[in-house]
């Protein structure tokens, strides 16, 4: 094995170490990647960034917009109050309905806002149905990667493995080329969820309150501060209370008046009544310091009030659901500033399998956390307005009255504009890129989306992602490497024919991507795909379809898909629940890929 073989080969090693890890963001692990193959001498600079301006990236970034712009219009959830009602009726006909519909949306919208979006309306019908929600939120995300799976433009590894065929000489994929595949395993997924799937799921209730689904009874006190505290007479901001304590005071009455989500510069004075989260321990050494005095009339805020009467006195509860590209993820709470930005004051959150009460501040957040907060009731409307656009850093779950209303200008306009480019790739007219090109022209033109819409749209992350591994991809061709590795699996498998190869191709990219970012697993698997293929003298492109198919199917953990992530919190899932779900499925269509891969794109 030659110098440039090794170099790529560690740096394969090295990325899907940290993209297993998690320890770095995505994108950060991309731009190393070019960095250390275009230093190390395996591409030119040329070659390193060339990613930058392929076709795949850039239709990637133009779908990321034109998805945004007919979600921003609310119409999908003008749907939640048909889908609670389905729900009401019977848990399988509205499962059923969910399975259905959402890879119809999916197979031309990109797959994470879509699920962001259905989230809250899943929850909320879910919970107004008297269903659990975890029932309803493995489907949600497992029928979005189904629908992504059946069109070129359903998800970004798709465009991606286009991106890459093109770079090894091979046609573009087309619009519809998975599409006879892909319903097939869409019509075994959807019945094997509503059939057994939906057994295996968790059939534990929610608890009815928002204080018992996150345990925060005991963390949010009512105290009255006496008049030698040393608290008194200074800001909330650089009271002890606050900076020693780390207690958040979430409401002071003071006489007649009631002051909700204090502002920081606000001066406490003797005999306020603070409503605070904090740890109970701290609440008793101030107490036996003789600083404060318990109201125990009142007891805690979880305990002495409703969600509804929390409503009446100026506050309101809600859920954040952190998104799988909010810009809060990855960093800690504190910094995340939700009182100053939003009034929301943070009194809990559910982190994958555990609920954490103390020390928020330090809590580092991740795509599919959710934070329970008290918000200002006036405020709660202009978080619903945040989670409405385009960039929102969370997906709000919370009680609406009514249906949702929806900008129709908007909506039939982005609509229209998807549809026309879908159709002019589907007939050749122009190239998918072109067509997004044009498509985001037009919503800017007439006003759906300002070009301040169109830049946070975009998710950033994915398309240096889709950078760096379209030079990783090129780096492994060029240094040989993908014919090494693929000569190997043709030497193993290739006695049994190219089925078995394939077959073996499908597996190791079906394992890989439940560990790693399906984007990755792509760049890594599909230049030894294409090599495997010319090894055996046979067409590459069911390999290279084995390869787009295995990547998007992640069903057996939260972790190596996006939607994945995003439900776990939400859902209150286990690890393991994915893995029971998702793990016959998953075997499933490895045999129906064997066998059927081959039938609709023969060798």
């Amino acid at each position: 094995m030659g110098p440039q073989e090794l170099i790529v080969l560690g740096v394969i090693v090295v990325a899907i170490g940290l993209f297993i890890s998690d320890r770095l963001s995505i994108d950060l692990i991309a731009l190393s990647i070019i960095a250390v193959l275009v230093i190390s001498g395996v591409l030119t600079p040329k070659q390193g960034l060339a990613g930058f301006s392929d076709p795949a990236t850039l239709t990637v970034a133009f779908m990321f917009v034109l998805s945004a712009g007919v979600l921003r219009s609310g119409v999908l959830r003008a749907l939640a109050p048909a889908l609670s009602e389905h729900m009401r009726r019977s848990e399988v006909r509205g499962m059923a309905i969910l399975l259905l519909g959402i890879p119809v949306i999916s197979a031309f919208l990109t797959n994470t806002p879509i699920v962001a979006v259905f989230i809250p309306i899943v929850v909320q019908a879910a919970r107004q149905a008297g269903i659990s929600a975890s029932r309803m939120l493995i489907p949600l995300s497992f029928a979005t990667i189904l629908g992504g799976t059946t069109t070129l433009i359903g998800t970004s590894t798709n465009i991606l493995m286009s991106g890459i065929a093109v770079e090894h000489g091979l046609p573009p994929i087309a619009m519809f080329q998975q599409t006879p595949m892909g319903l097939v395993f869409l019509v075994v997924g959807v019945l094997y969820l509503l059939l057994s799937g939906r057994k295996l799921l968790r059939k534990d209730r929610d608890p009815t309150g928002l204080e018992e689904r996150f345990g925060v009874k005991d963390y949010i006190s009512e105290i009255e501060l006496l008049p030698h505290a040393p608290s008194v007479g200074t800001r909330i901001m650089e009271s002890p209370l606050v900076k020693q304590m780390h207690m958040d005071i979430i409401e002071i009455r003071r006489g007649e008046q009631v002051f909700t989500i204090p502002a920081g510069d606000m001066v406490l004075q003797a005999h306020d009544v603070l409503k605070v989260r904090c740890d109970i321990g701290h609440i008793r050494t101030l107490n036996d310091r003789r600083y404060i005095r318990i109201h125990p009339a009142h007891g805690t805020g979880a305990g002495a009030r409703t969600d509804q009467e929390a409503g009446t006195q100026g506050t309101k509860l809600v859920e954040l659901v952190i998104t799988a590209n909010s810009p809060l993820a990855g960093s800690p709470l504190h910094e995340a500033d939700l009182m100053r930005i939003y009034r929301a004051v943070p009194l809990a959150v559910r982190s994958r399998e555990a609920v954490v009460n103390q020390r928020l501040e330090d809590v580092v957040l991740r795509a599919g956390d959710v934070i329970l907060a008290e918000v200002r009731s006036h405020y709660v409307e202009r978080l619903r307005a945040l989670d409405r656009s385009a960039d929102s850093p969370f997906a709000i779950i919370a009680e609406q009255d009514g249906a949702a209303g929806y900008d129709k200008r908007t909506a039939l306009i982005s609509g229209l504009t998807l549809l026309a480019v879908v159709l002019s790739t589907a007939f050749g007219l122009f190239p998918i890129v072109v067509s997004g090109l044009l498509g985001v022209c037009v919503v800017v033109l007439t006003r759906c989306m300002s070009m301040k819409d169109v830049y946070d749209a975009i998710d950033w992350k994915i398309v240096f992602l889709l950078a760096g591994s379209l030079s990783l991809g090129v780096a492994m061709s060029a240094s040989g490497l993908s014919e090494r590795l693929a000569n190997g699996i043709v030497s193993a498998l290739g006695g049994w024919g190219p089925v078995a190869v394939l077959s073996g191709i499908y597996l190791c990219t079906a394992l890989l991507t439940e560990v790693m970012s399906n984007n990755a697993t792509a760049a890594v698997v599909a230049p030894i795909a294409i090599a495997a293929g010319e090894a055996l003298h046979v067409s590459p492109i069911p390999f290279v379809m084995a390869v787009t198919f295995a990547a998007s199917f992640s069903f057996m953990t939260p972790i190596g898909y996006q939607t994945n992530t995003m439900v776990y919190g939400a859902g209150r899932y286990k690890f393991t629940d994915f893995t029971r779900v998702g793990a016959p499925m998953a075997f499933m269509f490895w045999i129906l890929a064997t066998l059927l891969i081959p039938v609709f794109y023969p060798f």
